[in-house]
């Protein structure tokens, strides 16, 4: 296939390389020219990933260059800044390309998810959208370290076709057609990430971090029920698996940024410290929002959402939800 992949952080990165070692062909948009420059002249795009990108990608500043006659165009951008990318991309998609979504987040304001962002500014019909989650530390990948993955499609045949386009030694992806559950399992699980950095950066130990993964899992999918999903997907890569490794990898963005506000560091602190887009800090508050609008509980996202933008004291939120109501599990 020939395939754009948009955005040239760590993550596109990394996927342009899966996509090269499946044996397509690549254009990587990156919105600086000595990113496109670098990768000319080296193959490499430092900063972002180690090694080689691969022999089929080239870089381009222009989006229009890279949507070209793509097969699959790729999305790689934090999430809330999708729609601004998207803006003028919908009429110069093949009609029968495939749309694949990397992103992991939920938008402000709309609550919408990122497959229903892209439907909604690109007129694409939904079963044209691919999701693309699991455990996905993008420096492991690099490294060619074994992983598995899931591609969520409406259209499964459509989902089969993107797995067989990114199918490697060293990448495994799976199929599913629960694209609200992919979605939301992975939008939730950076939200859980942050209070696991926090909890460990605070010095608690096993049971409470084990404590955060399950109740964290269970509050995922209690809104991925009340909007539709397969229950057995949060049981699955991405939901547990994608939690797992979100949660406890020092590789994990929101992990480390979760660790920073559990030393007591502000907002404004964390996020100089950060330097880098960290998904759960922004979601946490559309979650949250989504959530109350259909009546779900998610106690450990609505704390967090009072560390990151209420000022909190981490410590005063694990009281808060050590003291709520005794429920049956």
């Amino acid at each position: 296939m020939r395939a754009a992949v948009l955005g040239a952080g760590s993550w596109g990165t990394t996927f342009a390389k899966v996509l090269n070692d499946a044996g397509n062909d690549v254009v990587l948009w990156a919105r600086r020219s000595s990113v496109v420059s670098a990768i000319a002249a080296t193959g490499v795009n430092p900063g972002y990933m180690e090694g080689q990108i691969g022999s089929r990608v080239t870089a381009t500043t222009d989006v229009f260059e890279a949507l070209r006659d793509a097969e699959l165009v790729v999305l790689s951008v934090p999430s809330q800044t999708l729609r601004s990318v998207l803006g003028s991309v919908g009429p110069h998609l093949d009609s029968d390309s495939t749309v694949v979504s990397l992103m992991k987040g939920v938008e402000l304001g709309t609550t919408l998810r990122m497959s229903q962002v892209i439907v909604e500014v690109t007129g694409v019909k939904p079963d044209r959208v691919a999701v693309v989650t699991g455990p996905n530390l993008a420096p492991e990948i690099a490294a060619e370290q074994p992983t598995a993955t899931v591609v969520a499609c409406e259209d499964i045949d459509r989902a089969a076709r993107v797995q067989k386009a990114v199918f490697t030694p060293y990448f495994r992806p799976y199929t599913n057609d629960d694209v609200v559950g992919c979605e939301l399992g992975g939008a939730v699980k950076n939200v859980i990430a942050l209070a696991y950095g926090m909890a460990q950066a605070m010095g608690m130990g096993d049971n409470t971090r084990a404590s955060l993964i399950t109740r964290g899992l269970a509050e995922t999918a209690r809104l991925g029920v009340a909007l539709g999903a397969d229950p057995l997907t949060f049981s699955g890569l991405a939901g547990l698996g994608d939690l797992v490794a979100t949660c406890s990898s020092p590789l994990s963005r929101n992990h480390t940024f979760g660790e920073y506000l559990g030393r007591g560091m502000t907002l404004e602190q964390a996020q100089e410290a950060a330097k880098y887009t960290v998904e759960g800090v922004k979601s946490c508050l559309s979650i949250r929002d989504l959530a109350r609008a259909h009546g779900v509980e998610m106690p450990i996202t609505e704390q967090v959402e009072r560390v990151c933008h209420e000022g909190l004291d981490p410590r005063v939120a694990v009281r808060s939800l050590m003291t709520r109501e005794v429920k049956a599990e």
